[in-house]
């Protein structure tokens, strides 16, 4: 099958780095315009003029923030508008943080930041994306160009770890409004696809504060273990789908992968 996203314009949060950058690229691969966002405005600079290398002129914007502030939100929908002159009508849901540990040994003080992040962030980007694709819907009909919500949640949000039970909380939380929220718009035509991905080789963990002899071990037990682009095929495959055919959820794993 071939993947054609050149109709489509993209937004994706999280994109200087791991899976936002893999979807980002890959999406932008298969002729998709693309808007990243993340924090680190270098990095993300550095991105978007790769992409554009590779791509049409002006294939790939950058706004750099913080994807858990509305007015970040807010910016990168409006420079999908002012940029290539429609609204998004794919939206990448990916920005988030991790933590190591469970409910009695991860650190208290990283909770607050870690739930505005994944949860509050995410919701607002959710609400935020699916506000303006209903609005466009109003005077168009869904199946000449189909609308999708991509969420990144992570399978221990599905499958609870003791070990790492107060980030798999936030996932569970994501993966429930995913839910509610393709319930709520799917009627209307707007796909909401959740995407679980398994151990996944990024810098996540290093940032999260897990141990890094840990890691490996995992590594040594299961590997191989993901690549960030195995989750951005997954995005881009679900998102070409026509649109009367939504796969609403997607678990990948490493085939090794048997906890969580």
């Amino acid at each position: 099958m071939t993947i054609d996203l050149s109709s489509r314009i993209s937004v994706v949060t999280g994109a200087s780095a791991g899976i936002g950058e893999a979807i980002a690229r890959s999406l932008a691969a298969h002729g998709a315009g693309v808007i990243l966002n993340a924090r680190r405005e270098d990095r993300l600079d550095r991105i978007t003029q790769e992409i554009n290398i590779h791509a049409d002129s002006g294939k790939a914007m950058a706004v750099a923030g913080d994807a858990g502030e509305t007015r970040t939100v807010e910016a990168v929908l409006n420079r999908a508008m002012d940029h290539f002159g429609r609204e998004a009508d794919l939206v990448v849901v990916n920005a988030g943080r991790g933590l190591d540990g469970s409910v009695l040994t991860s650190d208290p003080g990283l909770w607050e930041e870690m739930i505005r992040t994944n949860i509050v962030g995410a919701a607002k980007l959710m609400r935020a994306a699916a506000e303006r694709m209903l609005g466009e819907l109003k005077h168009e009909d869904w199946r000449v160009r189909p609308r999708d919500i991509v969420v990144i949640g992570s399978n221990v949000g599905r499958h609870i770890s003791p070990f790492s039970s107060m980030y798999g909380s936030t996932k569970f939380a994501v993966n429930s409004l995913a839910e509610a929220l393709r319930r709520e718009v799917g009627p209307k035509g707007i796909r909401v696809t959740l995407i679980e991905p398994g151990f996944v080789r990024t810098e996540f963990q290093e940032v999260a504060g897990y141990d890094a002899a840990w890691f490996r071990g995992v590594v040594e037990k299961i590997g191989p273990v993901l690549e960030p682009e195995d989750v951005a095929r997954s995005v881009s495959f679900a998102t070409s789908q026509p649109a009367h055919v939504h796969m609403s959820d997607v678990l990948i794993r490493p085939t090794r992968q048997d906890y969580p």
